[in-house]
């Protein structure tokens, strides 16, 4: 009879688990029967030892297992997801989701999202700053949205992966949130149950997500290809930097704006460059054509305003008002706007992601703890990027919350994030390696 504490054990030994012990571990998990504190006690235990390639697949499978599989079966095409691993300023998912639906390949979007925590941001919060957009919808609705409209982002289905849930929340309080092989397993068995036949990674690397090194981005991205590949998934991964948040909006309705200015054809170059990228590989990992083609067939769905007009289409089937979406002066405003200006001349050398991702946690648009508030209108917009010039007194970014003290809190800690030095650095890529990805 198997016994949680010899697994525990054995684990921290560093002796390999089989088959039959991780899925007693999923089980005892999904159904409660194992208490929180040996749940706790393995997932420090992988964090010190590791796992090897064929453990991390069977907990993958073992999670995806442990709910329902394939659960959009009315849906008569390729379905497709697109992964971030996390980061500040990522609203990647609000612009990709609309340009692969525009382009009308019979090619499906389901994604399900998250909630932001500490200093990184949640899609489903930025979509919710919409008026009347509520993502926490049924699953019957879910597959509903995708049928019609060929996308959907809402929350997860408590049907999907439902170990899954439990084990992300003790990750989060135990400090094994970067661990290699539970992020993968975590990644892998959501998509894998949800049914997708494709699927693109974004692996974040830099100071703003859980991969530091290249390195670590690297060893994380490879893992999850080769387990899309041992379950028949088509999986192609980008490596792309998180040193400095992504385009110039850090919030919730901010970020909303700024991806409706991607889909206008005049948003952030490098958020623009990221987008179409991620796009026309979720096009061509679905067959719509060859890699350039799929590019071509990416910026046509910004350039005639159809990817637009599916982002409003889903914000209508969410509850909320279209006209957002083509008048951003409906958005609320913040109390408080507040401008932090330089205080010397120079170019701009870094600005760390995760230092401004924490002033605009303070700022409100972020949460301490799972089902806590957030001020939607909070924000920072980044007047200065890396590698531009900036004068003694100039302004280097717009701060906004909805009183004086968050403000000024926010501001002491964007300060710290942004370096100014007498010389230009080196220009950064945007994306870094792409494996099994074309860019």
């Amino acid at each position: 009879m198997l016994k949680m504490h010899d697994i525990i054990t054995k684990k921290q030994d560093g002796r390999e688990l089989d088959e039959e012990e991780i899925a007693f571990f999923v089980k005892g998990v999904a159904d409660g029967s194992i208490p929180d504190y040996q749940i706790s006690a393995l997932l420090m235990a992988i964090w010190f030892k590791g796992m090897t390639e064929e453990e991390t697949v069977t907990l993958t499978e073992c999670i995806a297992d442990s709910g329902e599989m394939n659960i959009l079966p009315s849906v008569n095409g390729k379905k497709v997801d697109k992964h971030s691993t996390g980061g500040v300023g990522d609203k990647v998912s609000l612009i990709v989701g609309p340009m692969v639906a525009a382009a009308n390949k019979g090619i499906y979007v389901p994604k399900m999202a998250g909630r932001g925590l500490g200093f990184t941001g949640g899609t489903l919060d930025k979509l919710e700053s919409c008026k009347g957009v509520d993502t926490e919808i049924s699953a019957e609705e879910f597959e509903r949205i995708v049928s019609e409209i060929g996308f959907c982002i809402a929350g997860q289905s408590k049907r999907l992966a439902p170990a899954d849930s439990k084990l992300i929340s003790l990750r989060d309080v135990t400090g094994t949130a970067n661990c290699i092989p539970l992020i993968a397993a975590s990644v892998m068995s959501k998509k894998i149950a949800s049914g997708n036949e494709c699927i693109v990674l974004d692996v974040k690397c830099g100071s703003g997500s859980f991969c530091k090194t290249v390195r670590d981005a690297e060893e994380l991205a490879r893992l999850m290809v080769r387990i899309g590949a041992r379950e028949n998934r088509k999986t192609v991964a980008l490596i792309t930097d998180m040193s400095a948040p992504l385009g110039t909006a850090v919030g919730n309705s901010v970020e909303l704006i700024e991806a409706i200015r991607v889909l206008e054809g005049r948003g952030d170059e490098e958020l623009t460059e990221l987008c179409i990228t991620v796009a026309a590989n979720m096009l061509y990992a679905a067959n719509a054509g060859d890699y350039q083609t799929c590019v071509a067939i990416a910026e046509e769905t910004i350039y005639d305003g159809s990817a637009k007009e599916k982002l409003a289409d889903l914000v209508e089937r969410l509850g909320g008002d279209r006209r957002y979406i083509y008048d951003v002066s409906l958005f609320e405003e913040s109390n408080v706007t507040a401008m932090l200006v330089s205080d010397r001349s120079g170019y701009i050398t870094r600005i760390d992601a995760m230092g401004v991702g924490k002033a605009a946690a303070v700022l409100g648009a972020g949460r301490e703890v799972i089902g806590a508030s957030i001020d939607h209108t909070a924000g920072i917009l980044l007047n200065k990027k890396i590698g531009d010039r900036i004068e003694e007194g100039e302004a280097l970014a717009t701060i906004m919350a909805k009183d004086l003290e968050r403000a000024q809190f926010g501001m002491e800690y964007l300060f710290k994030a942004v370096t100014i030095g007498s010389e230009p650095p080196e220009k950064r890529k945007i994306i870094i390696k792409c494996i099994g990805a074309e860019c």
